[in-house]
C-alpha cells in the first residue's frame, strides 16, 4: 500500500523561489556546478524544487528521476525539465517513499531537501534502497551547529516556530550522522557557512559525496 504525503506550503513555495533566484547569484550555482560534476547514468533527484538543478547536469547523465511533492514548485520544475539538456522525467512523490525499483538507479542528489523532509531517516533509507551497491549520493544540506550557543539558539527554533515559517525546514538536523548511520560512507566533504538571501540566517552547510556501502 502507498505511503503517499501530501506536501503543500505555497506561501513559502512562492518565497523559496524567489529567495532561490537571488541565492544563485550568491554562489548557489558553483555550489550546484561542484555538487553534480562527473556524474552518469541514471540519477535520482528528492526535492527537485523548481528544477535548478536540472540545467547542470552532465551530458554522460541518460536519465534524471527527478521528485518534488510540493505542487507550485512541481510546476516550475515541469518548466525546467523542458528546457533541461538532459532527459528530466519529473514526479510527484516525497522522498520518504519514492516509486523506484530497489538498486535501479546509479546516483542520487539531495540539494537543500533533508532539512525539511518530514521523515529524514526513512528518507536516507530509501536513498539507499534505490541506489545501487556502491552507488554515489551527491549532497548539498545545512546542518546543525558546532557552536553550543549556535546549536541551541537552532534547536530552540525548530521547537517553535521556524518550521511554520520555512515550509517544514529545520536547522539543528545532523544530517551528515544520519547519512553514515543510514548506510553511506562520506567520501569527500566540504564545510562551509552560508545564507539564501539577506533574510535567511547564515547556515553551516556541508557539501560532498557518499557511497552507498
Amino acid at each position: 500500500m502507498s505511503r503517499r504525503k501530501t506536501v503543500s506550503h505555497p506561501l513559502c513555495a512562492r518565497l523559496y523561489v524567489k529567495q532561490s533566484q537571488a541565492a544563485e547569484t550568491r554562489g548557489l550555482a558553483d555550489q550546484r556546478r561542484r555538487m553534480l560534476a562527473g556524474l552518469a547514468g541514471e540519477v535520482v533527484e528528492i526535492g527537485a524544487g523548481n528544477g535548478l538543478n536540472f540545467a547542470r547536469y552532465p551530458q554522460a547523465v541518460t536519465l534524471v528521476h527527478a521528485f518534488e511533492p510540493d505542487p507550485y514548485l512541481r510546476e516550475r520544475a515541469a518548466r525546467a525539465a523542458d528546457a533541461a539538456a538532459v532527459p528530466v522525467k519529473l514526479g510527484d512523490a516525497a522522498a520518504e517513499d519514492l516509486p523506484l525499483e530497489d538498486a535501479s538507479v546509479d546516483s542520487a542528489v539531495t540539494s537543500l531537501v533533508l532539512c525539511s523532509v518530514s521523515e529524514p531517516r526513512r528518507a536516507i533509507a530509501e536513498l539507499h534502497r534505490v541506489l545501487r551497491p556502491g552507488g554515489e549520493l551527491r549532497f548539498n544540506e545545512h546542518v546543525v551547529s558546532k557552536r553550543p550557543v549556535g546549536r541551541a539558539l537552532q534547536r530552540t527554533a525548530d521547537a517553535t516556530i521556524w518550521p511554520t515559517l520555512s515550509g517544514g525546514c529545520h536547522l539543528a538536523r545532523d544530517t551528515r550522522t544520519a547519512l553514515e548511520d543510514g548506510g553511506f560512507g562520506i567520501e569527500l566533504v566540504e564545510r562551509f557557512v552560508f545564507r539564501v538571501s539577506a533574510l535567511d540566517p547564515p547556515k553551516t552547510h556541508i557539501l560532498g559525496v557518499a557511497r552507498r556501502l
